[in-house]
Order: structure tokens, then sequence, then C-alpha cells
């Protein structure tokens, strides 16, 4: 095999695509079955269209959202408005992801579905990776692409850094129906020790996606009991709460998000995606960042496959082009997460902002890109 990427989210997806329609023999290792649900705000930036669209994939084909205004709101429900500069659209993960997975089947992608992969270990001899999977299997592959997440076991094996800190973060989803909601807005409501998003994706749903520490969920036992004495605080999330209909029984969650960071290639591994850096979810990029991340090693790998750099340019390389290209908008994210902690700060700053547009537009543009 030429290339093995190791999950099949947006960026192993987008990847796979990519390489696939450049000649390649590609394969994608995924632990669940399409479709699936997965922890995620759902909204993505336009910047990304004209890569979807040269992949053969264009997201208007599953009648998304378009979205082109901002709102953010303060935990005591101070609000300020903002225009989006290149707008975006929203769309379940749901959806989107096993249309991907799809168009990659028709390419000749190969899957390897419910399977998870316990070592990746490089010959310098061979000059390629043997990928060993929970069942025993041992694939071969001359370029392997980490595009499995936030966190993974594999992280461990691969000694990264930021595995041995926890982290206080986890996040929570709900796919709702609340009839009057704008479809074209997304909206930000911070509370105490966190903040929600909300907007608006295929059909007549909305997603809901909020994160919070595990010290604000230990205190109050349950989800429900802390959405009613800490979310609700804000009169915006009390409507949310109060008055939306949802549509699946439990809600998606997940535990221990990182925003340290990370390095982009390890062990000769090129990372793609949130397992080579997560900006913070207040700055509503993360999905255009990793179709972007995928489109740059997808580059690079068909580069060292083509026989135009060696390996040790390839992954230099890559790793300067993912740090020139998304160093910055990840330190800005960790700057305005802190400015958003805590309930004094988080009004102040938004008091400050409702009068000072310009700082918005700025603070936008800093966490977003411009299309490729």
């Amino acid at each position: 095999m030429d290339i093995l990427l190791i999950g099949g989210g947006l960026a192993g997806l987008a990847a796979a695509l990519d390489l696939a329609g450049r000649g390649h023999r590609v394969a994608v290792v995924e632990r669940k079955q399409y479709p699936f649900h997965k922890v995620c705000g759902e909204y993505v930036s336009n910047e990304v269209l004209p890569y979807l669209r040269r992949l053969g994939a264009d997201p208007a084909e599953l009648a998304p959202a378009a979205i082109g205004q901002f709102l953010l709101s303060s935990p005591g429900g101070r609000t300020l408005n903002s225009r989006l500069d290149l707008g975006g659209f929203g769309v379940s993960r749901y959806l989107l992801d096993d249309f991907l997975y799809q168009r990659g089947l028709a390419r000749g992608v190969t899957f390897h579905l419910k399977s998870t992969v316990t070592d990746v270990a490089f010959d310098s001899a061979t000059d390629q990776h043997r990928v060993t999977l929970a069942d025993g299997r041992q694939l071969p592959a001359r370029v392997v692409l980490g595009t499995y997440g936030k966190r993974a076991n594999l992280d461990r094996q691969l000694q990264r850094s930021f595995f041995a800190q926890r982290s206080p973060y986890l996040g929570v989803k709900y796919h709702l129906r609340l009839p009057g909601f704008p479809r074209d807005v997304i909206a930000l409501h911070n509370f105490a020790d966190g903040y929600a998003g909300i907007s608006a994706i295929e059909d007549d749903k909305l997603c809901f996606c909020y994160l919070t520490t595990r010290q604000n969920l230990k205190r109050h036992g349950t989800i429900p009991a802390m959405e009613a004495a800490v979310l609700a605080k804000n009169p915006h999330l009390r409507e949310i709460l109060t008055s939306a209909e949802v549509l699946y029984p439990q809600p998606e969650v997940i535990n221990e998000i990182s925003f340290a960071p990370k390095r982009p290639v390890e062990q000769h591994v090129l990372m793609c995606g949130d397992a080579a850096g997560l900006i913070t979810p207040l700055c509503g990029n993360g999905m255009a960042m990793a179709l972007h991340g995928a489109a740059l090693a997808a580059d690079a790998a068909h580069h060292f496959l083509a026989g135009k750099t060696t390996r040790a340019t390839m992954e230099t390389q890559y790793a300067q082009t993912w740090n020139a290209q998304f160093g910055a908008r990840l330190r800005v994210g960790r700057a305005v997460q802190r400015l958003f902690g805590g309930p004094v700060l988080s009004e102040a700053v938004v008091g400050g902002l409702r009068h000072w547009p310009g700082a918005v537009q700025a603070l936008m543009r800093r966490t977003h890109g411009t299309p490729f």
C-alpha cells in the first residue's frame, strides 16, 4: 500500500480522496462503521469549498445551512453581533463523513472499518511502515498519516508529550429542533467555565455543542443537573435548554480534550487534523483546519511517492508548511480561550467588544484562513 491513514474523520477522508485521485493506492483504518455521530460544532468556513469541489465532493449536494452571521453572548446574556467575512455552512458529521466515505469507495480507497491500530513501526532498512491492528493483521505502507482525531491510545505508543498531561475539558453535543432559530447565524454563548455553540445544519436541525470542565460536571453530578445549574444562568442557553426538542436520547460526550501544542510529524508519521493540533472551539474553525491540513499532507505525500522529494524533505517541509499555515491560528485561539474562562472576565470582554466591531473582525480573520 502506498498510503495508510489512521482514522477516517474529515482529515483522513479528504486526504484519502485527494491521494486516490492522484493515482495512489490508499487505505483507511477507522474504528467505527459509517455513518456515526461525533462531538463537533458542525460549522465549516467557506474557505474549504474550492478544495472539496476539486475532490468531487461539493457539499451543496447535502443541502447544508448557509451561515453568514455571528452572535456572541456573555454569561449574563449581553450580546454582540458581527458579519462573517467568508461565511460558512452547517452540516452534520453524520452526513458529511458518510458522504466523503462513499466518494472514497467510488474512487477505490480500501477501508478497514471497525478496526483499531495498536502499533506503528518504521523500518529504515525498507523505508516503510508496518501498521499493526488489534486483530493481529499487519499492513505495510510507504507513508502513514495520523488522522485519528483529538486523542487516542496511539499517542501513548508514539510517546507524544501532550498525552501525559491531563486535560480538564470535556465536550457535549446534541442535535436539536428549535422553531424560530435563525438558520444563517452561528451563536456562541458563554457560561461559567465553558461556552456553547449552536447553528443550523441540514434539514431543519441544529447542532448544539458545548465545552466545559470535568470539575463542572463533577460538582453537579450529571449532565442535566450541570446544564440546569450552570448553563441555564445564561438566558439564551436557558431558552435553548427549556424549549428545544432533543433529537437523540443521549448526548455525544468526549473527555480529555487537549489544546496543548502538538508536533505535526511524530516518528515519521504525518499528523493531520486534530491529531496535529486542535483549535479552541470558541474560534469555530476546526473542520476547515482539518480539511486544509489534509490538502497539505496529501500534497507532501504525493511528492514523496512520485520521487520528487526524500522522506526527510517531505517531513521537514510538511512540518514547516503546517506550522506556517496554522501555528498563529492556534496561538490566537488559546489566547481567546483564556479571555472567556470566568463570568466576570467574559462580561467585560463581551461588553468591550460590543463597542469595537473592528476587533471582532480582526480576531475572526486571525483564526480563519483564505480559500484554498
